[in-house]
């Protein structure tokens, strides 16, 4: 009986810590378990939103209005970071597309006490699969039409995500990494971004990605707002 009363009090201190870590972090944190809604521009409309299941899991979801790319997936919080799986579709010139399984993590540097220059900095890694359909054209016949070849690959991608605040209002953000997998696929992927918080519950950002991999580039820019739910 007493064994079993000190473990429910461990678990209720370590999810109050948990929630009071999560007060406390900032609305651009990448380990922040919360609800909230959103809507993006980048090349045509995209909704996005999650929903934190406990201070610890959340589950999330991207479409763009055609529904032709989308990402649905989920993070479990731990003490030193938040494990994410993703399922996601991006689609690509020429009719080409990328279906992508991934399961990877967050890493705060902050909780070791590395805050370079005032920048929070999340390392990332992972494992993913791809498969999908890569356009190929013939070099030597320019007026053959391409065909669309099935591609699949294993392996891992590294990165990090940095947010840094300028004012209480303004965040400069960036991030960027690589990824490597069997039958030489390759991958990399950079960007920026700028975050403005209008309220306790509302913010906006503006952001450019850089992409390319074997099925094609995937380069943009865009703007997002969210609102998120107290």
């Amino acid at each position: 009986m007493k064994h079993s009363l000190y473990l429910s009090g461990l678990m209720a201190i370590s999810l109050c810590a948990l929630s009071a870590q999560a007060e406390e972090k900032h609305h651009e944190d990448p380990t922040k378990i919360v609800t909230k809604a959103g809507l993006a521009y980048s090349e045509s409309l995209q909704i996005s939103g999650s929903i934190g299941l406990d201070d610890a899991r959340m589950i999330n979801a991207r479409i763009n209005a055609d529904g032709e790319e989308w990402r649905v997936g989920g993070s479990w919080l731990l003490p030193m970071g938040i494990v994410n799986f993703n399922f996601s579709r991006a689609e690509y010139d020429y009719d080409g597309y990328r279906n992508n399984y991934s399961i990877g993590t967050f890493v705060p540097l902050d909780y070791f006490g590395i805050e370079p220059l005032g920048w929070q900095l999340f390392p990332m890694a992972g494992y993913s699969y791809n498969d999908g359909e890569i356009a190929h054209f013939d070099d030597n016949n320019l007026e053959q039409d391409y065909v669309l070849m099935p591609a699949s690959s294993h392996g891992g991608y590294l990165g990090m995500f940095g947010l840094k605040p300028l004012t209480k209002k303004w965040t400069l953000m960036g991030f960027g990494g690589g990824s490597m997998g069997s039958d030489d696929y390759s991958g990399y992927w950079f960007g920026a971004g700028l975050s403005h918080k209008l309220t306790d519950a509302q913010s906006f950002n503006f952001y450019g990605v850089v992409s390319e991999d074997d099925f094609g580039e995937n380069n943009r820019w865009g703007i997002s707002y969210t609102y998120e739910f107290k």
